[in-house]
């Protein structure tokens, strides 16, 4: 072998590692200063995350250690087999609604069985997961609009709210109501509401808002925590524990993660198998949609199929580590980002500190009120919901309202089936919308030096030739529509026998599109006409060759750029028309005239 082929070796097996350890593809940007700048990012993430894990842990329907179990091990697997250098997975207000709602049918919430469900859940989205990465299925994740996201998210946001309804006011209302129950449940027993609970989660909220606004460099959450447990615990000292109403969390196990097993029977596996396939797509959203937001910032390129991969390790893992379905946290990644770090080694530091905070933590969170966690997770409800991309919706296209608001609505009555409506409403209008080309009538550019056509309003048109601009695909789902328009716009001059498309924004033709081309060919030619295509595309053309459809269309009658389609016309034309034509519209007119 010589040296070429011995580095080409060498090259092909340092690419396959880092496919499969993609990490060796960022060791070299591992130093001491930027251990110290990932060191310092993951203290910061910590303890972020301390106070959001229990209170999605709550909303999931779980333990709270569950929720930081979920932060530790599935963390650490997603940044070092992910590509992007930010992102930090973890539990997630959608993911945890989204388990909640799809596990609370079959058992109850925060019971052993529960539990099994659960991680059966993360066992199956991780497969789901890592099998798309695997089959390079990347691409899959694009269907699902932004629109979609922002609708789901808010739905969630709402579901998140009403969930915490009854901790909030301290109004008994059981577990698993629906939405629109909970709301009439608390106008009709507001007058129920517990005063010293209510004060506990109010001051929580107006804390956390409170800090936020003012105090940008202190964890809101934790402030809003504190606050909230100083009260809850001086009412309960002078007021007394039963009088009071007040509720606390609990102390959480000071543990590492115990090692678990998913429930594999089959009627486990037969329950969470479409709950996972849309915490599949759900988790997959969120991971690349926040990857990709950071790297526009961070100047680096993402791997969406290498995401697929590391997210799908990490619910694998997470499963046999008492965790959760996780994913890409915007929070924790947003302040992974700004925090300073430098590589995914941040991640793999927050989660031994998060670790280290949950032993010498764990006990002191017996204290925490439950309507403190409620006031908290009003406030994470609050900022989930976009506003502005709502409004700015609303004054762009209204028919993307329309699929912001299906999926809103449609997450409101069945969490699972939510996000489903939208992806199929977003398509059905991507399809509406390439099933109507548009065809808009054109000339000549009046300069004479201009291979440009502009539109034909107010101007004056060629008896003999009708041209039109054509944008938009042809296919099956459009040829109707381009049938309906054409019709139209031979009536409107039924003297014209030819016709010259300005084919330049024809992006694809499938079977269906190019048949009908070549049936428009034959119809004009019928009629002793003819169908010029100008400057059409070469992948187009190429299309139009292999099925043979260009015996119709004629390869004369493409027209490429540089040249006048009329001018290949010309010999074409009724030379008595051109003479008498008072318009003289193009050159060899002009000739035609002097003759």
């Amino acid at each position: 072998m010589d040296a070429r082929g011995a580095y080409r070796t060498v090259l092909r097996m340092a690419l396959d590692s880092r496919r499969l350890f993609p990490f060796l593809a960022w060791r070299h940007r591992v130093d001491a200063a930027s251990a110290k700048d990932d060191a310092m990012a993951g203290l910061t993430g910590a303890l972020i995350v301390l106070p959001q894990a229990v209170a999605f842990a709550t909303i999931a329907g779980l333990p709270p250690e569950y929720g930081l179990y979920a932060a530790m091990a599935p963390a650490i697997v997603a940044a070092l087999f992910g590509s992007s250098w930010h992102l930090v997975s973890g539990p997630t207000t959608a993911i945890s609604i989204a388990v909640y709602a799809s596990v609370s049918p079959y058992a109850t919430p925060g019971s052993p069985e529960f539990v099994g469900f659960v991680l059966t859940l993360a066992l199956l989205t991780g497969i789901f997961q890592l099998a798309l990465g695997l089959a390079r299925m990347g691409v899959l994740v694009n269907f699902v609009s932004h629109t979609v996201v922002i609708g789901f998210t808010a739905g969630a946001a709402l579901l998140i709210a009403g969930s915490q309804i009854s901790n909030f006011f301290g109004i008994a209302i059981q577990r698993g109501t629906p939405f629109f129950e909970v709301l009439l449940q608390l106008v009709l027993r507001i007058g129920e509401a517990d005063p010293y609970v209510v004060a506990v989660s109010a001051t929580t909220l107006a804390t956390g808002i409170a800090a936020r606004r003012y105090l940008p460099k202190v964890p809101f959450m934790i402030a809003g925590l504190v606050a909230g447990s100083v009260l809850g615990a001086s009412i309960s000292y002078f007021a007394g524990d039963a009088a009071s109403g007040i509720r606390t969390v609990g102390a959480l196990p000071a543990r590492l993660p115990p090692l678990s097993i998913p429930d594999l029977s089959v009627a486990s596996l037969s329950q969470m198998l479409f709950p996972a396939i849309v915490i599949t797509v759900l988790g997959l959203t969120e991971a690349v949609s926040i990857a990709r937001a950071i790297a526009a910032r961070s100047g680096q390129r993402i791997d969406g199929n290498q995401e697929f991969i590391g997210q799908g390790l990490s619910n694998i893992v997470g499963a046999f580590l008492s965790a959760y379905p996780s994913s890409g946290s915007f929070n924790r990644s947003g302040v992974n980002y700004v925090a300073g770090a430098k590589t995914p080694l941040a991640a793999v530091f927050a989660s031994f500190v998060l670790v280290i905070l949950l032993l010498v933590v764990g006990p002191l969170v017996a204290y925490l009120p439950t309507a403190a966690m409620a006031g908290i997770l009003f406030l994470v409800a609050w900022g989930l919901i976009d506003f502005h991309h709502i409004r700015q919706l609303y004054r762009i296209s209204r028919s993307e309202s329309v699929v912001l608001w299906a999926t809103l609505l449609g997450t409101l009555f069945d969490l699972e089936k939510g996000i489903v409506v939208g992806v199929a409403l977003s398509l059905a209008l991507y399809l509406y919308r390439t099933s109507r080309p548009v065809i808009e009538a054109v000339v000549p550019d009046p300069d004479p030096s201009s291979y440009h056509f502009v539109s034909a309003t107010g101007q004056k048109e060629c008896p003999q030739i009708r041209m039109v601009r054509l944008n938009g695909s042809i296919y099956f789902g459009a040829i109707a529509h381009l049938e309906r328009q054409l019709d139209e716009v031979e009536q409107a001059r039924p003297g014209a026998r030819h016709l010259v498309v300005m084919a330049s924004g024809i992006n694809f033709v499938d079977v269906a599109g190019a048949e009908f081309l070549a049936q428009l060919a034959r119809r004009y030619r019928e009629a002793g006409g003819s169908v010029v295509f100008y400057r059409l595309k070469d992948a187009v053309a190429a299309t139009l060759r292999s099925g043979d459809f260009m015996a119709d269309i004629g390869e004369e009658n493409l027209v490429p750029a540089g040249m006048r389609p009329t001018e290949r016309l010309a010999p074409k034309l009724d030379e008595a028309t051109c003479a008498k034509c008072p318009l003289q519209l193009f050159r060899h007119c002009h000739a035609t005239a002097g003759a």
